[in-house]
């Protein structure tokens, strides 16, 4: 334990020159809250604060009040509930949580593995998470859209337990927890993919719970102001661990919440005092400390600290003694008073003045022991959600201190081992079902049996009767929405189908503008179109849309645009559809995520698409892209200025040269890398049918480029292929007995390739066809897909790759060159058909800052080197003299010997 303080350090400041005369202001101000309350002892000190504003007196500001609960005794709200009822039901899903841990640690030991779990999580949680499921958290229902719950993924056993109690979940699944593979079991942490009924949000990876709370209960007020739907009933809960706040994502938006008065937000964080390995804050207080970056930040803030068994005792500290220790005491030595017991803590804790100890005097260990935390009293934890969801203006964070492993005992109550702790022995076992007073005999404990009372009893009455009063049972996901909508035609996007007229130069990232645009214009699915931005609209072209449609701000414009005399002047407006998220790309993927699973969260079929720099997206929010997938998330994800030698003069913290290898590791994502505008419109068009009137569950990574080209228009029939990932762009021209290559490309590269099929015919008498592959990624994907099911059904007719069907007719080597690493293209080596051989030019290595052409060059794939690598593969098919690879090497004043740029 820490040194005890000296008792001198409850008496008066020792610099104070006039003891008398501070001790009448304190009973002076003393005396007003007595006879006036707490209100005008707050007004009157403001009052003395601005006074000595006025003269100039520096003033320490502190965001911190004392290390008691926010809430006073007389002001709490009663609970209406049976709490006696709700303190049995809470019981049997305390033993069912662990339980179900426990035997998926002892059940087939043969595997040679523990499949893990958590207790610990859920035992500190389990009163607060009663008190909602009880009566705060309400279901879907005709007049309501329910509320969000973000959970605190490790307590994921004790969500299962209650719907084991509600008969949502069966006695088999829960003996399957953590066992998947054979879809009768439970998932480790919430996952909505796994689980599509049950899971909302995915929330175990931590920090990013807390930060997609945010924005979703920002959606839903955007949601409101457009009139998409009615949210202003709508509630979103994030419980969140005090470790998990030193993630930079929880804390990173709370300012955000704060500037947007998002009073549908409440934060439960979860102050067990302990993280994996062991204290948040040994050396000081995790609920102060919050309570400073909360309140600094402009939240309501509501602590929980003390239970009930301590009002008496406070009531009577009217010298503010046990005040003063509470204060004094830091998390690491709170932490050891609950891991020990009542003699621990009267000597530790009350032991540090004499009066403490005279307070406690009559009580014995066991009073003493039973002093409880405020997380684990169930009338205070009713008074604080309830004073939560009634705050306006402001969202609110309540701090809650609990125990971590509350209940477990000698097994992990309070230790540092708690975290990791799921394996019990059979004493564990025995000690919490004393503990919890549970009517498991003794000949079963050994089996470690679920428990569920008959559905006559009062407990599962009361339980049922909960549920129904709020519109049914949580958490629940809905898979698709009710609504049906139609996406327009392609013939609707011909301004960008269309080849450019007068050899007009224009960007992919224009075709993507122009497309958005026309899609704005259709009366059902333009108002569900939500563009997301992070502070680059002007760069990708887009400021046209502030007038059009205007940028979303809860409070309007207040001031008058400096550009308002502009055409595409900064509108912001109560009901604006753009998302302005600043400089912020995890705040705009949170965004992005919101809209992206509206069809589930709020029954409303929402189109986001979000663009930004391609090496500030995938790379720099991924885990945020993986949770997307897990929400089964659909909408666009744009790349902009991508690939390594698009953006020329950027440098290398810009270049990107692997999102699309980042994009292709989530399952669900579909990702392309168009070149040309028709390319763009075909697939951004599939996609919303995919996405919007089939309901898949898919979204979309497009890459898009800020280089000027003609564009040449939509070839009819090619579309599907495009959709797939490749067709035939340009037929090599027919030259008597020429050697013939076949040239792959996507994204700027292939122009490069196209350029090089010119090279190839002028300069060495050989015909190349042009081939523009969109995907490489699906198209490994489909090769991947043939190949498993060849091997699974040796019998039947093997299936044939796409890329193998488009390239089996023409003869010939395959030359692939993209602006991104070698990797994107080799995906599809293995489905290159016999006789043909593969040669990949890429981009490995940092980007620099040039000329594109320089760029190209110095990354070996400009027309060039991909002529290079034609003749190369064609020497050593023997269809050209070794000696016409060295001499085009040097006619295009290639360096043979130069750094590799993977090095350079």
């Amino acid at each position: 334990m820490s040194a005890q303080p000296d008792n001198l350090s409850f008496g008066a400041a020792a610099n104070d020159a006039d003891e008398q005369e501070t001790r009448e202001w304190l009973d002076a101000l003393a005396a007003v809250i007595a006879s006036e309350g707490r209100e005008r002892g707050h007004f009157l000190l403001e009052q003395l604060l601005e006074e000595a504003r006025q003269h100039g007196i520096d003033m320490p500001f502190s965001a911190t009040t004392a290390y008691v609960n926010t809430i006073e005794p007389e002001d709490e709200e009663r609970c209406p509930g049976n709490l006696e009822i709700e303190e049995r039901l809470r019981t049997y899903m305390r033993w069912n949580a662990m339980a179900m841990v426990v035997k998926a640690n002892r059940l087939h030991p043969e595997d040679g593995g523990d499949l893990g779990g958590h207790i610990s999580s859920f035992a500190s949680l389990a009163t607060m998470l009663g008190a909602g499921f009880n009566h705060f958290w309400h279901a879907e229902t005709p007049d309501h859209g329910g509320d969000c719950l973000y959970i605190q993924g490790h307590s994921a056993p004790g969500i299962y337990a209650r719907a084991f109690m509600e008969g949502r979940i069966s006695e088999e699944q829960l003996l399957n927890f953590r066992q998947e593979v054979d879809g009768k079991g439970l998932s480790s942490y919430p996952h909505p993919k796994l689980m599509p009924e049950f899971w909302q949000f995915p929330t175990v990876s931590m920090g990013l719970g807390p930060l997609m709370a945010i924005y979703q209960a920002r959606f839903l007020k955007y949601l409101h102001a457009r009139g998409i739907a009615d949210t202003s009933r709508r509630k979103v809960w994030a419980f969140l661990g005090d470790g998990e706040m030193d993630e930079v994502e929880s804390l990173g938006a709370i300012g955000v919440a704060a500037r947007e008065k998002l009073d549908n937000l409440i934060f439960v964080v979860n102050c067990n005092l302990q993280r994996l390995d062991g204290p948040v804050r040994g050396n000081g207080k995790i609920i102060q400390e919050l309570e400073g970056e909360f309140r600094g930040a402009g939240w309501n803030v509501i602590k929980l600290v003390w239970g009930s068994y301590w009002d008496p005792l406070l009531a009577r500290d009217k010298e503010g003694i046990l005040r003063k220790i509470m204060m004094d005491v830091v998390d690491g030595d709170y932490q050891a008073m609950k891991a020990n017991d009542g003699a621990f803590v009267r000597k530790n804790f009350f032991g540090r003045h004499p009066k403490a100890l005279e307070m406690v005097a009559k009580m014995s260990d066991e009073d003493i022991w039973r002093l409880n935390r405020g997380g684990h009293d169930p009338q205070k934890v009713y008074a604080a959600f309830h004073s939560a969801v009634n705050h306006k203006g402001q969202p609110t964070v309540l701090l809650v201190k609990t125990v971590k492993g509350f209940g477990m005992g000698k097994a992990g109550e309070g230790k540092n081992i708690a975290h990791q702790a799921k394996k019990l022995t059979d004493d564990d076992i025995r000690t919490f079902r004393d503990r919890f007073n549970l009517p498991i005999p003794d000949e079963k404990l050994p089996e470690v049996p679920f428990y569920r009372p008959e559905e006559h009893t009062p407990e599962m009455k009361y339980l049922h009767a909960r549920r129904e009063a709020l519109g049914g049972y949580l958490p629940h996901r809905r898979t698709k929405a009710d609504e049906q909508l139609k996406v327009p035609d392609l013939e609707a996007f011909k301004a960008v189908t269309d080849a450019t007229a007068g050899g007009r130069e224009i960007s992919t990232t224009q075709a993507y503008v122009r497309f958005l645009t026309a899609l704005l214009r259709d009366k059902q699915v333009g108002p569900r179109v939500v563009p997301i931005l992070v502070d680059e609209a002007r760069t990708f072209g887009m400021e046209g849309l502030f007038r059009q449609i205007g940028i979303y701000n809860p409070e309007g414009q207040k001031y008058t645009p400096q550009d308002r005399d502009q055409v595409s002047y900064y509108k912001e407006d109560v009901g604006g559809q753009i998302l302005q998220e600043g400089i912020n790309e995890a705040g705009g993927m949170s965004s992005w995520i919101a809209a992206a699973t509206s069809y589930s969260t709020s029954n409303r079929i929402m189109i986001p698409f979000y663009i930004y720099y391609s090496m500030f997206g995938l790379q720099r929010v991924g885990d945020l892209v993986w949770a997307a997938g897990d929400m089964q998330a659909r909408g666009f994800l744009l790349g902009g200025t991508s690939g390594r030698t698009t953006l020329n003069g950027e440098g290398l913290q810009h270049e990107d040269g692997h999102s699309q290898l980042l994009a292709s590791t989530v399952p669900n994502c579909v990702s392309y890398d168009p070149t040309f505008a028709h390319e763009v419109a075909v697939i951004m068009h599939h996609g919303l049918q995919r996405m919007v009137e089939k309901q898949d569950n898919v979204f979309y990574y497009i890459t898009l480029l800020n280089e000027n080209y003609p564009m040449p228009g939509l070839k009819p029939g090619t579309e599907e292929h495009i959709v797939k990932g490749m067709y035939l762009f340009q037929e090599g021209p027919a030259l008597a007995k020429a050697p013939h290559v076949n040239l792959l490309g996507s994204g700027t590269i292939l122009r490069e390739s196209i350029a090089a099929r010119e090279l190839l015919e002028k300069d060495w008498g050989v015909s190349a066809s042009v081939w523009s592959c969109p995907s490489f990624n699906e198209l490994g994907r489909d090769g991947l897909d043939c190949e498993r099911w060849n091997m699974l059904h040796p019998s039947e007719a093997p299936r044939v790759p796409f890329v193998a069907q488009q390239l089996d007719k023409h003869e010939g080597p395959v030359v692939a060159s993209t602006d991104y690493m070698k990797a994107y293209a080799e995906q599809i080596r293995a489905f290159i058909p016999k006789g043909h051989s593969y040669k990949v030019l890429g981009t490995d290595g940092f980007g620099r800052s040039d000329f594109r052409s320089k760029l190209r060059e110095h990354f070996e794939v400009n027309r060039h080197y991909i002529v290079v690598a034609a003749l190369k593969a064609l020497a050593e098919d023997g269809k050209v003299a070794a000696a016409r690879v060295a001499e085009a090497i040097a006619k295009y004043g290639i360096k043979a010997d130069k750094v590799n740029p993977l090095y350079a």
